[in-house]
Protein backbone atom coordinates (compact mmCIF):
# COMPACT_ATOMS: atom_id res chain seq x y z
CA UNK A 1 0.00 0.00 0.00
CA UNK A 2 1.45 3.03 -0.82
CA UNK A 3 2.05 5.42 2.16
CA UNK A 4 0.60 8.72 2.21
CA UNK A 5 3.39 11.74 2.82
CA UNK A 6 3.36 12.95 6.46
CA UNK A 7 1.31 16.43 5.97
CA UNK A 8 -0.81 14.51 4.01
CA UNK A 9 -1.79 11.64 6.00
CA UNK A 10 -2.16 14.19 9.02
CA UNK A 11 -4.10 16.06 6.69
CA UNK A 12 -6.36 13.63 5.80
CA UNK A 13 -6.88 12.32 9.58
CA UNK A 14 -8.04 15.64 10.29
CA UNK A 15 -10.67 15.72 7.51
CA UNK A 16 -12.19 12.49 8.00
CA UNK A 17 -13.86 10.90 6.27
CA UNK A 18 -13.05 12.85 3.54
CA UNK A 19 -9.76 12.67 1.67
CA UNK A 20 -6.85 14.72 0.57
CA UNK A 21 -8.41 15.20 -2.88
CA UNK A 22 -12.57 15.46 -2.22
CA UNK A 23 -11.10 18.06 0.28
CA UNK A 24 -9.80 20.43 -2.74
CA UNK A 25 -12.46 19.37 -4.23
CA UNK A 26 -15.00 21.39 -2.48
CA UNK A 27 -12.71 24.65 -3.01
CA UNK A 28 -12.17 24.24 -6.67
CA UNK A 29 -14.55 21.78 -8.84
CA UNK A 30 -12.18 21.71 -11.11
CA UNK A 31 -9.71 19.64 -8.84
CA UNK A 32 -9.10 15.75 -10.17
CA UNK A 33 -6.53 13.77 -11.07
CA UNK A 34 -8.53 10.92 -12.18
CA UNK A 35 -10.68 12.99 -14.98
CA UNK A 36 -10.11 16.19 -16.46
CA UNK A 37 -12.76 19.07 -15.80
CA UNK A 38 -13.23 22.79 -16.83
CA UNK A 39 -15.83 25.09 -15.07
CA UNK A 40 -17.37 27.29 -17.31
CA UNK A 41 -16.82 31.09 -16.68
CA UNK A 42 -18.74 32.97 -19.27
CA UNK A 43 -21.28 31.86 -21.52
CA UNK A 44 -21.92 34.27 -24.63
CA UNK A 45 -24.47 33.99 -27.06
CA UNK A 46 -23.16 34.00 -30.91
CA UNK A 47 -27.14 33.55 -33.07
CA UNK A 48 -30.03 32.43 -31.22
CA UNK A 49 -28.79 28.91 -31.70
CA UNK A 50 -24.91 29.04 -31.19
CA UNK A 51 -23.27 29.78 -27.90
CA UNK A 52 -19.47 30.11 -27.01
CA UNK A 53 -18.89 28.66 -23.68
CA UNK A 54 -15.52 29.34 -22.10
CA UNK A 55 -13.75 27.42 -18.99
CA UNK A 56 -11.04 27.10 -17.22
CA UNK A 57 -9.51 23.74 -17.26
CA UNK A 58 -8.33 22.23 -14.01
CA UNK A 59 -5.05 20.04 -13.87
CA UNK A 60 -4.23 18.14 -16.62
CA UNK A 61 -5.18 20.28 -19.23
CA UNK A 62 -2.63 21.53 -22.13
CA UNK A 63 -2.78 24.44 -24.75
CA UNK A 64 -4.41 23.34 -28.07
CA UNK A 65 -2.87 23.96 -31.30
CA UNK A 66 -4.85 26.26 -33.37
CA UNK A 67 -7.75 24.24 -35.39
CA UNK A 68 -7.93 21.48 -32.74
CA UNK A 69 -11.14 19.60 -31.22
CA UNK A 70 -11.83 18.57 -28.04
CA UNK A 71 -14.36 16.10 -26.23
CA UNK A 72 -16.72 17.44 -23.80
CA UNK A 73 -19.02 15.77 -21.32
CA UNK A 74 -22.10 17.02 -19.99
CA UNK A 75 -24.34 14.79 -17.82
CA UNK A 76 -28.25 15.12 -18.95
CA UNK A 77 -30.60 13.42 -16.28
CA UNK A 78 -27.30 11.01 -14.95
CA UNK A 79 -25.95 10.12 -17.75
CA UNK A 80 -22.59 11.89 -19.21
CA UNK A 81 -22.42 12.08 -22.60
CA UNK A 82 -19.26 13.02 -24.41
CA UNK A 83 -19.25 14.77 -27.67
CA UNK A 84 -16.40 16.55 -29.62
CA UNK A 85 -16.12 19.74 -30.45
CA UNK A 86 -13.80 22.39 -31.90
CA UNK A 87 -12.02 24.89 -29.87
CA UNK A 88 -12.72 28.57 -30.99
CA UNK A 89 -10.14 30.42 -29.27
CA UNK A 90 -6.45 30.54 -30.01
CA UNK A 91 -3.74 29.08 -28.17
CA UNK A 92 -2.98 30.92 -25.11
CA UNK A 93 -6.27 32.78 -24.51
CA UNK A 94 -8.99 31.80 -22.55
CA UNK A 95 -10.23 28.15 -24.08
CA UNK A 96 -13.48 28.14 -25.36
CA UNK A 97 -15.77 25.59 -27.89
CA UNK A 98 -18.98 27.45 -29.96
CA UNK A 99 -21.87 24.94 -30.37
CA UNK A 100 -24.63 25.08 -32.16
CA UNK A 101 -28.30 23.58 -31.11
CA UNK A 102 -27.92 20.17 -32.96
CA UNK A 103 -29.23 17.20 -31.07
CA UNK A 104 -29.19 16.62 -27.46
CA UNK A 105 -26.47 17.08 -25.91
CA UNK A 106 -25.26 20.54 -28.20
CA UNK A 107 -28.92 21.45 -27.31
CA UNK A 108 -28.09 21.57 -23.75
CA UNK A 109 -25.29 22.63 -23.82
CA UNK A 110 -26.21 25.93 -25.88
CA UNK A 111 -29.56 26.42 -23.91
CA UNK A 112 -28.91 25.56 -20.41
CA UNK A 113 -25.27 25.81 -19.79
CA UNK A 114 -24.48 28.58 -16.96
CA UNK A 115 -21.54 30.50 -15.21
CA UNK A 116 -20.04 27.68 -12.65
CA UNK A 117 -21.11 24.14 -14.15
CA UNK A 118 -18.04 21.78 -14.72
CA UNK A 119 -18.00 20.13 -17.90
CA UNK A 120 -16.01 17.11 -18.13
CA UNK A 121 -13.09 17.23 -20.64
CA UNK A 122 -10.42 15.09 -22.52
CA UNK A 123 -7.44 16.69 -24.30
CA UNK A 124 -7.27 18.50 -27.35
CA UNK A 125 -6.70 16.72 -30.38
CA UNK A 126 -6.67 16.82 -34.20
CA UNK A 127 -4.75 17.62 -37.29
CA UNK A 128 -6.18 19.86 -38.64
CA UNK A 129 -3.51 22.58 -37.94
CA UNK A 130 -1.60 25.31 -39.64
CA UNK A 131 1.26 24.91 -41.43
CA UNK A 132 4.61 24.76 -39.89
CA UNK A 133 5.87 27.08 -42.32
CA UNK A 134 4.17 30.68 -42.72
CA UNK A 135 1.99 30.71 -46.35
CA UNK A 136 -1.07 32.21 -48.29
CA UNK A 137 -3.74 30.76 -47.20
CA UNK A 138 -7.18 29.56 -48.45
CA UNK A 139 -10.07 28.58 -45.91
CA UNK A 140 -13.33 27.59 -46.91
CA UNK A 141 -16.19 26.83 -43.91
CA UNK A 142 -19.99 26.20 -44.18
CA UNK A 143 -21.80 26.95 -40.76
CA UNK A 144 -20.49 25.37 -37.79
CA UNK A 145 -17.20 24.42 -40.21
CA UNK A 146 -16.19 28.24 -39.51
CA UNK A 147 -15.20 27.46 -35.75
CA UNK A 148 -12.09 25.58 -35.95
CA UNK A 149 -10.87 28.03 -38.33
CA UNK A 150 -12.05 31.03 -36.07
CA UNK A 151 -9.15 29.66 -33.80
CA UNK A 152 -6.79 30.34 -36.57
CA UNK A 153 -7.93 33.35 -37.41
CA UNK A 154 -7.75 34.74 -34.12
CA UNK A 155 -3.98 33.30 -33.71
CA UNK A 156 -2.84 34.41 -37.05
CA UNK A 157 -4.29 37.97 -38.39
CA UNK A 158 -4.11 40.23 -35.25
CA UNK A 159 -0.12 39.09 -34.28
CA UNK A 160 1.31 38.23 -37.53
CA UNK A 161 1.93 40.80 -39.71
CA UNK A 162 2.52 38.66 -42.66
CA UNK A 163 -0.37 36.94 -42.51
CA UNK A 164 -2.38 36.50 -45.73
CA UNK A 165 -5.52 34.65 -45.37
CA UNK A 166 -8.65 34.12 -47.52
CA UNK A 167 -11.73 33.45 -45.72
CA UNK A 168 -14.51 32.45 -47.15
CA UNK A 169 -17.95 31.50 -45.30
CA UNK A 170 -21.05 30.43 -46.08
CA UNK A 171 -23.95 30.67 -43.59
CA UNK A 172 -27.95 30.49 -44.40
CA UNK A 173 -27.99 33.38 -43.60
CA UNK A 174 -26.71 36.84 -41.79
CA UNK A 175 -28.21 36.12 -38.17
CA UNK A 176 -27.57 32.47 -38.80
CA UNK A 177 -23.28 33.10 -39.24
CA UNK A 178 -20.68 32.56 -36.41
CA UNK A 179 -18.28 35.16 -35.14
CA UNK A 180 -19.80 37.76 -38.51
CA UNK A 181 -19.38 40.86 -36.35
CA UNK A 182 -15.45 40.16 -34.74
CA UNK A 183 -14.75 38.97 -38.45
CA UNK A 184 -15.66 41.81 -39.89
CA UNK A 185 -13.93 44.08 -37.89
CA UNK A 186 -10.53 41.89 -37.97
CA UNK A 187 -10.95 42.08 -41.75
CA UNK A 188 -11.34 46.23 -41.48
CA UNK A 189 -8.52 46.86 -39.39
CA UNK A 190 -6.18 44.11 -41.03
CA UNK A 191 -5.14 43.82 -44.54
CA UNK A 192 -4.39 40.65 -43.95
CA UNK A 193 -7.65 39.18 -43.75
CA UNK A 194 -9.97 39.18 -46.59
CA UNK A 195 -13.40 38.13 -45.90
CA UNK A 196 -16.03 36.66 -48.17
CA UNK A 197 -19.29 36.28 -47.26
CA UNK A 198 -21.93 33.68 -48.78
CA UNK A 199 -25.35 33.81 -47.39
CA UNK A 200 -27.24 30.66 -49.08
CA UNK A 201 -30.72 31.99 -48.60
CA UNK A 202 -30.20 34.91 -50.57
CA UNK A 203 -27.72 33.61 -53.24
CA UNK A 204 -27.19 30.05 -52.94
CA UNK A 205 -24.30 27.72 -52.09
CA UNK A 206 -21.15 28.58 -52.60
CA UNK A 207 -20.68 26.29 -56.49
CA UNK A 208 -17.31 24.39 -56.65
CA UNK A 209 -18.77 22.39 -59.36
CA UNK A 210 -16.69 24.54 -61.61
CA UNK A 211 -13.34 26.68 -60.80
CA UNK A 212 -15.22 29.39 -61.93
CA UNK A 213 -16.37 31.27 -58.28
CA UNK A 214 -13.48 30.61 -56.50
CA UNK A 215 -11.34 32.27 -59.65
CA UNK A 216 -13.51 35.53 -59.01
CA UNK A 217 -13.08 35.40 -55.34
CA UNK A 218 -9.40 33.93 -55.20
CA UNK A 219 -7.72 34.20 -58.22
CA UNK A 220 -4.60 32.32 -56.87
CA UNK A 221 -6.24 29.82 -55.23
CA UNK A 222 -4.74 26.70 -56.72
CA UNK A 223 -0.83 28.37 -54.83
CA UNK A 224 -2.61 28.64 -51.51
CA UNK A 225 -2.69 25.89 -48.47
CA UNK A 226 -6.54 25.43 -48.71
CA UNK A 227 -8.11 24.75 -46.25
CA UNK A 228 -11.94 23.49 -45.82
CA UNK A 229 -14.49 22.37 -42.83
CA UNK A 230 -18.03 21.91 -42.70
CA UNK A 231 -21.06 19.61 -43.95
CA UNK A 232 -20.16 16.51 -45.54
CA UNK A 233 -21.62 17.87 -49.27
CA UNK A 234 -19.47 20.89 -49.25
CA UNK A 235 -16.26 19.25 -48.18
CA UNK A 236 -16.78 16.49 -51.10
CA UNK A 237 -17.38 19.61 -53.43
CA UNK A 238 -14.19 21.13 -52.25
CA UNK A 239 -12.24 17.44 -52.74
CA UNK A 240 -13.44 17.03 -56.39
CA UNK A 241 -13.00 20.33 -57.16
CA UNK A 242 -8.62 19.94 -55.98
CA UNK A 243 -9.13 16.67 -57.89
CA UNK A 244 -10.13 18.09 -61.11
CA UNK A 245 -7.80 21.30 -61.25
CA UNK A 246 -4.89 18.92 -60.96
CA UNK A 247 -3.74 20.15 -57.96
CA UNK A 248 -4.74 16.94 -55.47
CA UNK A 249 -6.57 16.40 -53.02
CA UNK A 250 -3.60 16.30 -51.21
CA UNK A 251 -3.40 19.85 -50.90
CA UNK A 252 -6.50 20.41 -49.57
CA UNK A 253 -6.58 20.14 -45.42
CA UNK A 254 -9.75 19.29 -44.21
CA UNK A 255 -12.20 18.54 -41.42
CA UNK A 256 -15.71 17.03 -41.57
CA UNK A 257 -17.74 17.93 -38.63
CA UNK A 258 -20.73 15.77 -36.81
CA UNK A 259 -22.39 17.81 -33.85
CA UNK A 260 -24.17 14.35 -32.95
CA UNK A 261 -23.93 10.58 -33.39
CA UNK A 262 -24.31 8.96 -36.67
CA UNK A 263 -26.94 6.60 -37.23
CA UNK A 264 -25.16 4.55 -39.90
CA UNK A 265 -26.65 1.45 -41.58
CA UNK A 266 -26.65 -1.65 -40.56
CA UNK A 267 -23.45 -3.45 -40.95
CA UNK A 268 -21.65 0.07 -41.51
CA UNK A 269 -20.11 0.24 -38.12
CA UNK A 270 -19.03 3.05 -36.68
CA UNK A 271 -16.93 5.33 -33.66
CA UNK A 272 -17.46 3.41 -30.41
CA UNK A 273 -16.92 5.43 -27.19
CA UNK A 274 -16.16 3.53 -24.20
CA UNK A 275 -16.89 6.64 -21.93
CA UNK A 276 -15.71 5.60 -18.81
CA UNK A 277 -12.57 4.79 -19.95
CA UNK A 278 -11.74 7.42 -22.16
CA UNK A 279 -10.93 5.08 -25.53
CA UNK A 280 -12.47 5.99 -29.02
CA UNK A 281 -12.59 3.18 -31.01
CA UNK A 282 -13.52 2.75 -35.01
CA UNK A 283 -15.56 -0.31 -35.33
CA UNK A 284 -16.19 -2.64 -38.49
CA UNK A 285 -19.91 -2.94 -38.43
CA UNK A 286 -19.07 -7.08 -38.08
CA UNK A 287 -16.65 -7.37 -35.09
CA UNK A 288 -18.61 -7.64 -32.06
CA UNK A 289 -18.29 -5.00 -29.36
CA UNK A 290 -16.53 -7.54 -26.84
CA UNK A 291 -13.82 -7.89 -29.62
CA UNK A 292 -13.44 -4.08 -30.41
CA UNK A 293 -13.16 -3.07 -26.47
CA UNK A 294 -10.77 -6.03 -25.45
CA UNK A 295 -8.81 -5.03 -28.94
CA UNK A 296 -8.34 -1.64 -27.14
CA UNK A 297 -7.37 -2.73 -23.87
CA UNK A 298 -10.74 -2.40 -21.97
CA UNK A 299 -11.06 -4.85 -19.00
CA UNK A 300 -14.80 -6.22 -20.43
CA UNK A 301 -17.35 -8.34 -18.76
CA UNK A 302 -17.75 -12.13 -20.92
CA UNK A 303 -18.63 -15.29 -19.95
CA UNK A 304 -19.83 -17.27 -22.33
CA UNK A 305 -19.38 -15.05 -25.19
CA UNK A 306 -22.10 -17.11 -27.52
CA UNK A 307 -25.42 -14.29 -25.94
CA UNK A 308 -26.32 -17.19 -23.90
CA UNK A 309 -25.11 -16.35 -19.87
CA UNK A 310 -25.78 -12.29 -19.86
CA UNK A 311 -22.53 -11.71 -18.08
CA UNK A 312 -21.44 -9.36 -20.51
CA UNK A 313 -24.35 -6.80 -20.38
CA UNK A 314 -23.58 -3.17 -20.88
CA UNK A 315 -25.29 -0.16 -20.33
CA UNK A 316 -26.06 1.75 -23.95
CA UNK A 317 -25.48 5.24 -23.54
CA UNK A 318 -26.28 6.54 -26.83
CA UNK A 319 -26.46 5.42 -30.34
CA UNK A 320 -27.33 2.03 -31.49
CA UNK A 321 -26.38 -1.80 -32.19
CA UNK A 322 -26.71 -4.55 -34.60
CA UNK A 323 -27.66 -8.08 -32.65
CA UNK A 324 -25.72 -10.49 -35.27
CA UNK A 325 -27.85 -13.39 -34.51
CA UNK A 326 -30.80 -11.95 -36.12
CA UNK A 327 -29.90 -8.58 -37.96
CA UNK A 328 -32.18 -6.33 -35.74
CA UNK A 329 -30.54 -3.25 -35.11
CA UNK A 330 -32.12 -2.01 -31.32
CA UNK A 331 -31.02 0.32 -29.17
CA UNK A 332 -32.03 3.40 -26.27
CA UNK A 333 -30.07 5.03 -24.36
CA UNK A 334 -30.13 3.08 -20.81
CA UNK A 335 -31.21 -0.27 -22.63
CA UNK A 336 -28.32 -3.18 -21.47
CA UNK A 337 -26.75 -4.83 -24.25
CA UNK A 338 -24.49 -8.14 -24.23
CA UNK A 339 -21.22 -6.96 -26.44
CA UNK A 340 -20.28 -10.36 -27.43
CA UNK A 341 -23.14 -10.37 -29.83
CA UNK A 342 -23.62 -7.38 -30.74
CA UNK A 343 -21.70 -4.58 -33.62
CA UNK A 344 -21.99 -0.86 -33.78
CA UNK A 345 -24.51 -0.17 -36.20
CA UNK A 346 -23.52 3.94 -36.61
CA UNK A 347 -21.72 5.59 -33.38
CA UNK A 348 -22.25 4.06 -29.93
CA UNK A 349 -21.12 5.40 -26.49
CA UNK A 350 -20.70 2.76 -24.07
CA UNK A 351 -20.53 2.80 -20.17
CA UNK A 352 -17.15 0.62 -19.79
Amino acid sequence: MKRLRPLAQAASIAIHPLGVEELFGLFDPVFSRRQLRGVVTEVVRETPQSATIYFRPGYGWRTHKAGQWARIGVEINGVRHWRSYSISSAPGQHPSVTVTDIGEVSSTLVHNTRVGDVLFLAPAQGEFTLPEEARPLLMMTAGSGITPVMSMIRTLIPHQKTADVVLIHSARTEEDSLFVDELRALSAKFPGLRLVENFTAESGRFDMSTPAQLDAVCPDWRTRAAYVCGPEGFVSDAEALWTRSGTGAAGLTIERFHTELNAGEPGAGGLVTFELSDKEVEADGESTLLEIGEDAGILMPSGCRMGICHSCLTPLRAGQVRDLRTGEVHGEPGELIQTCVSAAAGSVNLGL
